[in-house]
């Protein structure tokens, strides 16, 4: 999961224990979000910083349920097309496990391509905030943090 820091960082997730994962407004991201599981592993990226990348892992605490921000006209994740009837966006909520002793930067990823294989947040033009990663690029980012 992609947060700019100075929105919702790592620290405020330590500092929250758990958040809902709100304002998700990309139809494969929330779908993303539909299929996680409790207990659901994630490495939580901040973007739009000066040193981008994984700096520490989360875990899905609740299912998949309705966004309320989409339907508060006062909320800045509004959207006036969604119906209580039929919503068009859903959040997860997430809990802290740890905050890593160093990011595990968007340049070393990078480097790191041929290990990672198709690896989503390192393609070109990807905006996603929610994605799937497989196990084995899981563990070769969590590798990356501790070495």
């Amino acid at each position: 999961m992609k947060s700019e820091p100075n929105a919702y960082s790592i620290d405020d997730l330590k500092r929250d224990k758990k958040t809902m994962w709100d304002g998700v407004r990309n139809y494969q991201a929330r779908n993303f979000m539909r299929s996680m599981a409790i207990g659901d592993q994630i490495l939580f990226y901040h973007s739009n910083c000066d040193v981008p990348g994984v700096v520490g892992l989360a875990k899905v605490v609740g299912l998949a349920y309705v966004d309320p921000t989409q339907f508060d006209p006062s909320d800045k994740h509004y959207d006036p097309a969604s119906k209580p009837e039929d919503p068009r966006w859903s959040l997860v909520d997430i809990g802290f496990v740890k905050k890593f002793k160093r990011t595990v930067s968007l340049t070393e990823l990078k480097a790191r391509a041929d290990e990672l294989g198709d690896f989503a947040l390192t393609r070109t033009g990807n905006r996603l905030s929610v994605m799937s990663v497989t196990q084995a690029q899981f563990d070769l980012v969590v590798s990356l943090a501790v070495s």
